[in-house]
């Protein structure tokens, strides 16, 4: 009866420590985060807090959030919750600098009207129902104001980067300025196929959050003194006075961003309907000598290791393509700011950049292929049809070539003796900086983006970091790195390697295997259609006995060669499903197993130890 008094007491006492560590932990430590993900995804990065520390002039964040309305939403409502957090987090770190406000606008209330006047995306739940709102409007003391219209469930991952971003516009609400000079038709055009115009790439909308864009003429022969750094897109035969006002620009500090290409598939200019294609080329090769490198004329990069998969069209399965690639972690340099932490990029028809023996300038590359690449010819891809035959043509070369590199250091000019009418120009710098990229489809939209219209708003549903890249690196040459370190988290993708490699080799297989069995179907097909082919249609056909047989042969032999075929393509996943088994078999089973008989382990040694 004493034993059994004395374990209800400690039942009760036991209760009684657990309400009481609740309690505490509710008031004393309702601000304590344990983050044990491992890119620490909900602790704010030293970007954030830099922006914060730096507040000069205090700021007002207003939360509108629909609670009420959401009450049957649990989704909405857990990234609600992860949203509030944030902002806390950044009330904290910001201090008396930043005041936050939450707010719940009911249908027809002074608040909703207030959340629609501001800009916020107000959401219908149904037909002619009340609509929701969640999103963030932010204003400074001098009264300018940034919204947030509406956060996306699906754009998580880039949350704490669209905070930072609002905040640091507000803070800092001069940009710098980005000069644009693009041969291709970035800011929207006209599809003459379609016959409608077309929007501006997803790319430049993405700069323009960010940076104040000036777009200048190919002719232009005076980079404008506000521009801090120059994007060049597509560099096609530019004039003279063009090539030494970049020269000049580059000399006296200006920072440069640079894509060429050796072929350009964006450059529809050079397609003239039933012809051939013409020049889809871009290089700067004045200027890149007088900068140490050079873009390899006329090759294209092919790489069997990171090729990508491309759809041939409905009922035929995807090829992979030995020019359109998608470079993993490993191929981006990670002690670089520009690509540090990125996940993915993807490049299509790229080409090779190298640096020249002898220059004064540093080479570092940016991106790089693996060593199971070899370079092609670029008049392999005019008229090329089938991407698979890339594959079966590709010999690697066992080097990995450079798609992106930084210059800097020391660089001569260009133009020794200037230029007509300009004579008097910069003939050296100490340290150049530019960055050059070759390819240019890198920043289509199909390349790296999915774009939905969400109630007449553009939203971007990235699958690569292709923009990423290109912002960062425009952040960088800009000289503001308070925001790399947030955006740089990329995509937070985790690649399956071992998946990866399985299917590569089972389609290697599947495709010699599955090509075996499509020539043994077709001659038996052959077969069959000859011995009941009928000189005369008029008469019926007739068949002898072993005609017969024959014939039913062949519909036998035919149908096991389709379900030996159908196997085939069965199998081509059976590793990575049993992987997959695996996997599961270890995560329910073997883990649980191992806990308790680790908690039996140590309750046996506990008892042995007090007996």
């Amino acid at each position: 009866m004493k034993k059994l008094m004395l374990s209800s007491a400690g039942l009760v006492l036991i209760a009684l420590a657990f309400l009481a560590f609740n309690l505490f932990a509710s008031l004393g430590l309702s601000n304590a985060r344990l983050d044990l993900t491992e890119q620490k995804l909900y602790t704010l990065t030293d970007g954030s807090r830099q922006i914060l520390r730096e507040l000069d002039q205090p700021l007002e964040l207003n939360f509108f959030y629909s609670d009420a309305a959401t009450k049957e939403l649990p989704v909405l409502r857990t990234y609600a919750k992860r949203v509030e957090e944030m902002l806390k987090a950044y009330q904290r770190e910001a201090g008396d600098k930043l005041k936050l406000n939450i707010i719940d606008p009911a249908p027809f209330s002074e608040d909703e009207d207030k959340a629609a006047e501001l800009g916020l995306q107000g959401v219908p739940l149904q037909q002619g129902g009340d609509s929701i709102y969640f999103g963030l409007a932010g204003k400074n003391a001098e009264g300018l104001t940034q919204v947030i219209p509406f956060f996306a469930l699906d754009q998580e991952e880039f949350l704490e980067y669209e905070l930072s971003r609002l905040v640091q516009s507000l803070a800092k609400p001069e940009r710098p300025v980005v000069g644009v000079l693009s041969g291709l038709p970035v800011n929207g055009g006209f599809d003459m196929a379609a016959r409608q115009p077309t929007p501006a790439w997803m790319l430049i909308e993405e700069v323009r959050q960010l940076f104040q864009i000036e777009s200048l003429k190919a002719d232009v022969d005076l980079i404008p003194e506000q521009v801090s750094v120059l994007l060049l897109i597509h560099p096609k035969q530019l004039p003279e006075q063009t090539l030494y006002a970049i020269d000049q620009f580059v000399l006296r500090g200006g920072k440069l961003l640079t894509f060429v290409d050796p072929f350009s598939e964006a450059d529809t200019q050079a397609e003239m309907p039933g012809e051939m294609v013409l020049d889809k080329t871009s290089d700067l090769p004045e200027l890149f000598k007088a900068w140490g490198l050079r873009m390899v004329p006329e090759q294209v990069l092919g790489d069997g290791s990171y090729a990508m998969s491309v759809s041939m069209g409905q009922g035929q399965r995807p090829v992979r393509h030995a020019a359109w690639l998608s470079l993993p972690k490993k191929a981006l340099d990670q002690d670089d700011i520009s690509t540090a932490s990125l996940e993915t990029i993807t490049v299509a028809t790229a080409g090779i950049l190298e640096p020249l023996e002898g220059a004064k300038t540093q080479f570092t590359p940016l991106i790089s292929s693996s060593q199971y690449a070899m370079p092609f010819d670029v008049k392999r891809f005019g008229m090329l049809q089938n991407p698979e035959e890339l594959i079966r043509e590709l010999e690697p070369t066992g080097e990995r070539y450079t798609l992106a590199a930084r210059i800097s250091g020391p660089a001569q000019t260009a133009f020794p003796d200037g230029i007509e009418g300009q004579k008097d120009g910069l003939k050296q710098a100490d340290n150049i900086n530019v960055i050059v990229v070759a390819d240019t489809d890198m920043l289509t939209d199909r390349m790296w983006v999915q774009v939905q219209d969400f109630f007449g708003q553009r939203i971007p549903q990235p699958w690569a970091d292709n923009a990423a890249f290109a912002i960062n690196t425009l952040d960088n040459l800009a000289g503001s790195d308070a925001l790399i370190s947030v955006r740089s988290r990329g995509r937070f993708s985790r690649p399956f390697e071992v998946v990866e490699r399985i299917q590569r080799e089972a389609e290697v297989q599947f495709r010699e295997k599955e090509q075996t069995l499509q020539a043994r179907l077709a001659e038996t097909e052959q077969q069959l259609a000859a011995l009941q082919q009928n000189d005369d249609p008029s008469k019926v056909l007739e068949l002898t006995p072993e005609q017969q047989a024959a014939v039913q042969r062949f519909v036998q032999q035919k149908l096991a060669i389709r379900k030996e075929l159908r196997d085939v393509r069965y199998q081509l996943n059976a590793d990575i499903e049993a992987l997959g088994r695996t996997l599961k078999l270890l995560n329910i089973v073997l883990v649980p197993v191992l806990l308790t008989l680790g908690v039996l382990a140590l309750w046996l040694w506990r008892r042995r130890k007090h007996g």
